[in-house]
This record gives structure tokens, sequence and C-alpha cells, in this order.
């Protein structure tokens, strides 16, 4: 006998894996997903110019439809292996840690997936909803934030109601209508309670812009960097404020800068601005700084490309320009670019001690950590106490979160023949106790 696993179960509120047979009472989620793969390789190599135009609308709305499925699938295990706790029994920072360094997906894909699986998992008609291909990811995040939002005086009936409404609604609309429709949802199903609403909805607004204001620098690989991330209305206008003197058009521009562009050298200008005073906070022991390592040829006298402590590379050109207005502390590395010499070495891991280590572990030495070296503490590989010297050789760089890790013990760090760092995990998360280390951080 087969059975489907798809239904709710209200006496236990336990809701089930899709689209999973069970044969002897023995569910085979393994099987169905191997033969998921199977059928979905077929169709990825099967050609597409044969079909007719209306075929090939009707298999893009199929695959679209079970791509849908297919994501709820995986949100629920998404959701069980963040229920467990998976990520934090195996020393990952967070969940969506984990599903970068495991799914190698970037960090906000891996937080959608955990905000959206959790949030799914509370709204079992939203969640059956995308299953079925009734609505899909984008739109399902929109639906739950809208659900999310609504005051708890509303009640659970016209919570229902509301989300019923959306999911409808998601049928015609693109996620950005269907999340205006999310924000009129209480006036359609309480009227009564819209008008006192809209004050606390500012307020909220107001709240979460503040809880979730964020800046993100990522590196393309191309050369250019992407800026992302939010601001509460106060906060951009001191931004706006700040970035508006400079952004005006110069009479002696060597080119037409379009207004993005202007706006994007004002932001550049106003941290140079910064660090040029006295008023910035020590950064790891030192007053803030931009480490660029240059191969220099003695023999015709010439500067190479330069590399950043972020990972970036620099023309010949932008290091000069760099070196106009800053201290040089030369460094020598050697062939397989450790560094051989970096100034006299003190007790404390800071000075040309930190900067060392800056330019060898470029970040938190730990496996899957994406921590800056900013955010970083130096460590004593043999503690100082027991007669550890303070040099390179004994110093990793880790984040607050990996060094209390490492002083419980159960992992062990040292460096390896290459004179990179590597981490010995304990028997019950590697049973062969395979050294790991970071490639983060060396990705470019």
């Amino acid at each position: 006998m087969q059975q489907y696993r798809g239904i709710e179960c209200p006496e236990r509120r336990k809701r089930l894996v899709v689209l999973v047979l069970a044969r002897e009472n023995r569910w085979v989620l393994v099987e169905a997903l191997a033969e998921l793969n199977t059928l979905a390789g077929k169709c990825a190599d099967e050609s597409t110019w044969p079909l007719s135009d209306d075929t090939l609308v009707e298999c893009l709305d199929t695959i679209h439809e079970a791509a849908q499925a297919v994501a709820a699938a995986q949100l629920h295990l998404v959701r069980e292996i963040d229920g467990r706790g998976l990520a934090v029994a195996q020393h990952a920072s967070s969940t969506p840690v984990w599903l970068r360094e495991h799914l190698r997906i970037s960090i906000h894909a891996a937080k959608r997936l955990v905000d959206l699986a959790r949030a799914v998992d509370q709204r079992p008609v939203l969640d059956a909803a995308l299953a079925a291909g009734v609505v899909n990811v984008e739109q399902a995040t929109v639906v739950a934030a809208a659900i999310q939002d609504l005051p708890a005086e509303v009640g659970a009936a016209r919570v229902d109601e509301a989300e019923a409404f959306l999911i409808d609604q998601a049928s015609q609309f693109e996620p950005s209508i269907l999340r205006k429709a999310g924000q009129r949802i209480l006036a359609h199903v309480a009227p009564e309670l819209a008008d006192a609403a809209d004050a606390a909805a500012l307020a909220r607004m107001e709240q979460r812009a503040r809880q979730s204001r964020a800046f993100h620098l990522t590196r393309h690989g191309d050369g250019r960097v992407r800026l992302t991330g939010w601001l509460d209305e106060g906060g951009a206008a001191v931004v706006n404020a700040a970035l508006d003197p400079l952004c005006a058009p110069r009479h002696d521009d060597a080119e037409l800068r379009t207004p993005a562009q202007r706006r994007a050298d004002a932001l550049v200008e106003v941290c140079e601005l910064a660090t040029r005073t006295e008023q910035l906070p020590d950064n790891g022991g030192q007053r803030p700084h931009v480490v660029v390592t240059v191969p220099y040829d003695p023999l015709h006298q010439q500067l190479g490309i330069g590399t950043l402590d972020t990972g970036g590379r620099l023309t010949p050109e932008q290091v000069r320009q760099h070196a106009c207005d800053a201290q040089l502390i030369p460094a020598v590395l050697g062939g397989d670019g450790q560094v051989l010499d970096l100034g006299r070495t003190r007790r404390l891991i800071t000075g040309p001690l930190r900067r060392a280590l800056e330019l060898r572990d470029r970040g938190c030495a730990f496996p899957g950590c994406d921590r800056p070296p900013r955010w970083c503490h130096g460590h004593h590989i043999r503690a100082w106490v027991d007669g550890g010297p303070t040099n390179l050789d004994n110093s990793v760089l880790l984040c607050g979160y990996h060094h209390r890790l490492i002083h419980r013990g159960h992992w062990i760090v040292r460096l390896a023949a290459d004179g990179m760092p590597e981490f010995i995990p304990p028997a019950y998360v590697d049973p062969r106790q395979r050294p790991r280390r970071n490639l983060y951080h060396h990705r470019t």
C-alpha cells in the first residue's frame, strides 16, 4: 500500500514531508529524491528547439510549478536542520553560515532559506500552497511577512482569512504588487482596526528599519565591489547630508560623471576625510589602516600589482596613489607568499605581528568562517602562560565565537608544513578527524 506524505495532522500539528512514499511503514525520502534527481537530469538533457511555442510555455509552467514543490521540500529539511541545532553541533556560528558552507550559496540566500523555512513551518496553508505551486518562493516570502505584521488583536480567524486572500492574489500579481496588497490587508479583514493600526505600523516600520540596518561590501572578483544594505530614515538623512556637498559636478572633472558615479566618489571621499582625523577608535590595537602587499622588482625599480588585505587587487598606479598619503610598512614575502619579516615582534599580538597575521590568514582562520581581520583576535596556538612565544609561527586569527570555541579544547589548531593554519575537528564532528582549512578568505 502506497501513501503520500503532504497532509496536515491536526491532532499532532506535525507537517509531513512532501512527495515521500511510505512502504511498509518505512519512509523512503532518499529513494524519492534519487528518482527526482534522475528525472530532473533527463529534463535538462532534452533539446528544447523542436518544441512548439505553446509546448515551450507549457513546459516552462510545469517546471516552475515542480520547482516550487521541490523548494517546499527543501524548506522542510532546512527547518528540521535548524530545529535540531545541527549547525551549532558542528560548531558553525549559525544555521545560515553552515548552509553557506555546505551548499556553497551566498550568506544572503542562506538567511532567506532559514527565515522562510521558519515561516512556512508556522503556516501550513502557505506551506501547502507553495508545495502545490500556487505561490512561488518570492510570493511566499511576501505573504509570510504580511501575516507576521498583523497585530495580535486581529485574531487567528482573520489572520487565516488574510493568508487565504493573499494566496489568492498571488495568482494575479508578482511579488512587488503583492507586497502592496499585504500592506493594505488589515483594511480588508479588519477595517475597524485599520485606522488605529496605522500609527502602530509606522512605529513597527521604524523599529524594523532600525533592527535590520546593515551595510555589506561584496567583492565580485572582476574589480568591482558591490555595496548593499539598509538604513532607517534618520540614518539615511545623515548620509545624504554628508554626501550631498561632495556630489555636485566639478569644473575640473576629467570625465563627465553620472549622478551615481558622483555619489560613489563622495562616499569614498567622506571615508578618506574620516581616516585623516584623530577621532576614529583603534582597530585591532592600531589606528585604522589599509594593508596593501606589493611585489617590488629591485632590478627595474618597479612596483607590481598590489593585493589588499580584503583580497582585492590594485594596479600599480592605484598603489602609488594610496602611498602618497600613507605610512609605508615593508613586508618581505617568501616564494609561497609566507610572511618572512614584517618589523619587530612584540609580546602582544599587535603592530607588525598583527599585520603579518592579517596578510597570512586574511580573516578568521576557522574553517568556513567569513569574519574579516578587523573582527578577529590574535590567538596563541601554544598558550603564552605555557611558554608559547609571540611570533607568527605560534599565532592565528580567530573571531570571538571561534576563539572561545578553541579555548574549550574540542578543536585543535596547528600550523601545517606550508605555514598555514589548519584545524583538527573532534571525533563527534568527523570520526576520521581530517584536518580542515578556511578556504573562504583565499578564494581569490
